[in-house]
């Protein structure tokens, strides 16, 4: 019999939950993190922050800078350096497709979740994404608004 995968097995270790209101999300992807032995066992205790975080391109490579992972404190000398910029793991097409539309279009990279799948490895969502101003921001706050209002009155009913 074959084995059913898994759709909420994937651990999240760190969220940026103000990334959809700030920006409005055009794709997301799948990204690879390359972390040392600290930093997944600093992610695995879930005190990581990606609130301030962005991705960039530099020398042909996307990296995630200012995200902060906090120091792993029983690892004593070996720990890490808890805001290093770190390497982002995606294919060939899909950085020379962000790289594109970033030069291109002005968007930005913004990661919207750490978490670890179902082979406990750490992966990145990151969202390509463009910036709102106030009155989409204004209209978001209404829509959550609204769809709050009809879920009481569904209640209700």
């Amino acid at each position: 019999m074959a084995k059913k995968k898994k759709t909420s097995g994937s651990n999240v270790a760190a969220e940026n939950r103000k990334a959809r209101f700030n920006y409005a999300i055009i794709d997301t992807l799948e990204a690879g993190l390359q972390l040392t032995g600290t930093e997944v066992k600093s992610l695995r205790d879930g005190k990581a922050s990606i609130a301030e975080a962005y991705a960039t391109e530099e020398e042909g490579e996307l990296w995630l800078i200012n995200s902060n992972l906090p120091e792993y404190l029983q690892a004593n000398r070996f720990n890490h350096n808890p805001k290093r910029r770190r390497k982002l793991l995606v294919h060939k097409a899909q950085f020379n497709r962000l790289a594109g539309a970033v030069q291109r279009d002005g968007m930005t990279l913004v990661p919207l979740k750490i978490y670890f799948n179902e082979k406990g490895t750490a992966k990145l969502e990151l969202a390509l994404a463009k910036g709102k101003n106030a009155p989409d921001k204004r209209q978001t706050i209404k829509e959550r608004e609204w769809n709050r209002q009809k879920q009481r009155l569904m209640k209700d009913a």
